[in-house]
């Protein structure tokens, strides 16, 4: 991944990374302000609720200021690359999009510096993006053939066939193929799915990525996912999607989804890790794509047996996805265990049968370091999801026992990336 730059234009980008760090987000701000009024079809792309609380322009800005920070090691991006290409194959980005996105960016970092912007500068940054672009084209089109392989471009049609609800907040919608072509193509356990639907208020369409919450099968004919009312606590905007999902779909309708993708996953049939322990922490609804992983080591076609150790936390039982179904799979593995925390515990909630630890957070303290997490083992895989606090802190916990951080996975469910702390 070495940049094919001139010295002179490296030394100039890397210089303008405290510019970038003050004034980023104006940059990119004003750059999806005039892109997005300018050539308004990519609103399809976009999320506008990303666009609304201001995180997608932060996360252009820091991916902004991470390039010119590393334009001359490009190494330390690999994951990033590897991340974002993902996204853009499951939002069908194309690579002459990539002009578009060039011409309004270069145009904005010469609105918000002015006479700052010197043609040196501007000059040194329409190289380097052009790079940057190569890049990303070259990852993505690698992607792209894989997923022609399976006779998978574009968005494909799917019939809601069934809707169960998991919890309070949660509802598991099974996806069928509305042409019928089976089997569906394999996944890799915590993959997505990017979900498109009309949005008529909005008068365009949205995609949102919900990871796959149930393992493969290829005898199944559906893809599962199963996704939070966003009620938008948070963010101040209630999820656009997961709202209509919840309220407004129902068993027949119909949605688009584009290939599975996302560099979170577990190779359930990796030989090689049979008898390395596998450990799954979550909170909330971050509790899907390890769903998915322990399904794929535990079921029917498992071919791999592995120490598993499942951790979660919820609010409370009534908002817990998955509850009855894991301790199932606990019961009937004797290579699972699983522990659950419940910060606020009901009447009929039994310690031992529904919970470990109630009244608090998940806390690495209160688990047992050999039997619950393996941090003596120097091959222990840990996968983390959840708020992107929850999985620092646990990673920050985990490293602090001992464990290499490279065995340390994370899994964000927003735009952008997990700092590399």
């Amino acid at each position: 991944m070495a940049a094919p730059l001139t010295q002179s234009q490296i030394d100039i980008v890397k210089s303008t990374a405290p510019v970038l760090k003050e004034y980023g987000v104006t940059i990119t701000t004003k750059f999806y302000e005039n892109m997005l009024r300018e050539v308004p079809e990519l609103n399809n792309i976009f999320s506008t609720t990303s666009q609304m609380t201001g995180r997608q322009p932060r996360a252009l800005a820091n991916a902004v200021l991470a390039y010119a920070t590393y334009v001359d090691d490009l190494d330390k991006l690999k994951h990033a690359v590897e991340r974002i290409a993902h996204k853009h194959v499951s939002l069908q980005v194309t690579a002459e999009q990539y002009d578009i996105v060039g011409k309004y960016l270069i145009q904005a970092i010469g609105q918000v510096l002015g006479a700052a912007a010197t043609p040196e500068i501007v000059d040194a940054w329409v190289a380097a993006y052009g790079v940057l672009a190569k890049i990303f084209i070259k990852v993505e089109g690698d992607l792209y053939k894989q997923n022609k392989a399976d006779k998978w471009l574009g968005w494909r049609k799917f019939r809601i066939v069934r809707k169960e609800r998991e919890s309070d907040t949660i509802t598991s919608f099974y996806l069928a193929p509305s042409d019928g072509a089976l089997p569906l193509p394999r996944f890799q356990p915590g993959q997505y799915v990017s979900l498109q639907v009309d949005v008529p208020e909005l008068g365009y369409l949205q995609s949102r990525q919900y990871s796959l919450s149930e393992g493969y099968s290829p005898e199944s004919g559906y893809y599962r996912i199963s996704v939070k009312k966003e009620e938008g606590t948070e963010a101040g905007i209630p999820g656009i999607i997961s709202n209509k999902l919840h309220e407004k779909y129902n068993v027949g309708d119909e949605v688009e989804l584009s290939h599975p993708q996302g560099e979170f996953f577990l190779d359930p049939t990796d030989a090689s890790k049979a008898g390395v322990p596998v450990v799954l922490i979550s909170a909330g609804v971050g509790a899907t794509p390890l769903k998915a992983i322990l399904d794929s080591l535990t079921g029917p076609s498992a071919v791999v047996k592995r120490p598993i150790s499942w951790i979660h936390a919820s609010r409370s039982r009534a908002v817990q996805p998955f509850g009855d179904a894991v301790r199932e799979i606990t019961k009937a593995n004797d290579n699972v265990n699983s522990v659950v925390f419940l910060k606020n515990v009901g009447p009929e909630d039994q310690e031992g049968v529904h919970y470990q630890f109630a009244g608090t957070r998940l806390s690495l303290e209160k688990l047992d370091a050999e039997k619950d997490l393996f941090v003596n083992n120097p091959q222990a895989e840990y996968y983390i999801c959840g708020p992107e606090s929850f999985m620092i802190d646990v990673r920050r916990g985990l490293v602090g026992m001992g464990v290499d951080k490279n065995r340390v996975f994370l899994e964000l469910f927003s735009t952008g990336d997990v700092p590399d702390e």
